[in-house]
């Protein structure tokens, strides 16, 4: 079978810039930001992606007999496996000890950002023939390219079982979401927990307000550059202490004040005058989805009160569905963030490997089953 019908092809571009923001925005909707024209070009004009990042952009393009853009796909070349949020390291490691060459890949997916969405950008979001067929055209000019694999995280269940349909294997995970149940309030959410869990929250806000920290939480022109300053200054101190090597730099943060402020809820914590601590969220349609935290001093609970409470604060005030807090962490559970699948879809080159793989993603999924109904036995919520 053809990878894509006839009258449809596929182009391939070196950048975001050279696609026309609304045909590319056509495709990805208004619903979730991190697959909007703005917030990939940002990545790629501040640098953070391009040169010498090892993320290459390859983002495809589906286009009628005549010139019409109907699908698009953000797509990186990588030459390495930092920034996704979906371990890969171990399939490497144990490919090259083979004689094999992992790197680079494809990866379809948003960098640096582990928040579930659609990676298949359709004009018509109901037209599943060409979700299927742009699957296949991926597929297609992974195997064309001569890469070790195709990988695309964080995938719709729609854009999964498309993936699945070409020949690639599912892999299944889970973060930890909170979802609106139609409170009304704060109060409200907590009328639904355990009495235990409502008294260590309330516990915890109250220990915060105490330490004389104000919270605000800051939208749109309310934002300006000492905002993104002193943000940018968290985040750093936080990477320096986790992990080392930021993937964001201070012109990303401008791009995005630029372009995006709107859709940004950033929470900011000041104590005696000065900006000590902020939590950075975008605003979806139908989902806050919390990215990043830094803080340059070491406030008890803090990090809860500003990723997480303030976040279903925002959420409730604003009808949103659900708030999504990003990956790992299941000290989210105790406040009410509960476990969610989540799915990605892994094309690999070699026969023998990919056998290896599947393997491993059975025995795998066995165990996000086991967690998950693990995780269930500690709801937070009272039970009915």
């Amino acid at each position: 079978m053809a990878p894509v019908p006839a009258e449809i092809s596929l182009r391939v571009v070196e950048s975001i810039g050279a696609i026309d923001a609304a045909r590319w925005d056509a495709c990805a909707g208004a619903a979730n930001p991190f697959v909007s024209h703005a917030f990939l070009l940002a990545l790629e004009e501040s640098g953070c992606i391009g040169g010498r990042t090892g993320w290459h952009a390859r983002h495809v393009v589906a286009e009628d007999a005549r010139g019409d853009t109907l699908a698009c796909a953000p797509l990186y070349l990588k030459a390495h496996s930092q920034g996704e949020y979906v371990f890969d390291h171990g399939w490497a490691e144990a490919w090259q000890r083979a004689g094999g060459r992992y790197y680079p890949k494809l990866l379809c997916a948003v960098p640096f950002s582990p928040v579930p969405g659609p990676r298949l950008l359709l004009r018509d979001p109901a037209d599943d023939a060409l979700r299927a067929a742009l699957a296949r055209g991926l597929v297609a000019l992974a195997d064309e390219a001569g890469v070790s694999s195709l990988h695309a995280n964080f995938c719709t269940p729609e854009d999964a079982e498309a993936f699945r349909a070409a020949g690639m294997l599912l892999r299944t995970g889970f973060q930890f979401h909170w979802q609106n149940r139609g409170y009304g309030s704060f109060e409200d959410f907590l009328g639904a927990l355990s009495h235990s869990k409502r008294k260590a929250i309330r516990k915890e806000r109250r220990e915060v307000a105490a330490t004389g920290v104000e919270l605000v939480t800051l939208r749109g022109d309310e934002l300006d550059a000492s905002h993104w300053d002193a943000f940018f200054g968290f985040y750093m101190a936080t990477a320096d202490r986790k992990w080392g090597r930021p993937y964001l730099n201070r012109a990303f943060f401008a791009r995005l004040h630029e372009t995006m402020r709107d859709r940004v809820a950033l929470v900011m914590g000041r104590h005696d005058g000065a900006w000590v601590a902020g939590a950075l969220n975008l605003v979806g349609a139908d989902a806050l989805h919390g990215r990043n935290w830094g803080a340059t001093a070491d406030f008890k609970h803090l990090h809860f009160e500003a990723c997480y409470y303030r976040a279903i604060d925002y959420a409730i005030a604003h009808g949103i569905a659900r708030v999504e807090a990003g990956a790992q962490g299941e000290h989210k559970l105790q406040r009410g963030y509960l476990p969610t699948r989540t799915s990605s879809a892994h094309w690999i080159r070699d026969d023998g490997f990919r056998a290896a793989v599947d393997d491993f993603l059975v025995r795998e999924a066995r165990a996000v089953d086991d967690a998950i109904a693990e995780y269930a036995t500690h709801s937070p919520f009272r039970q009915a």
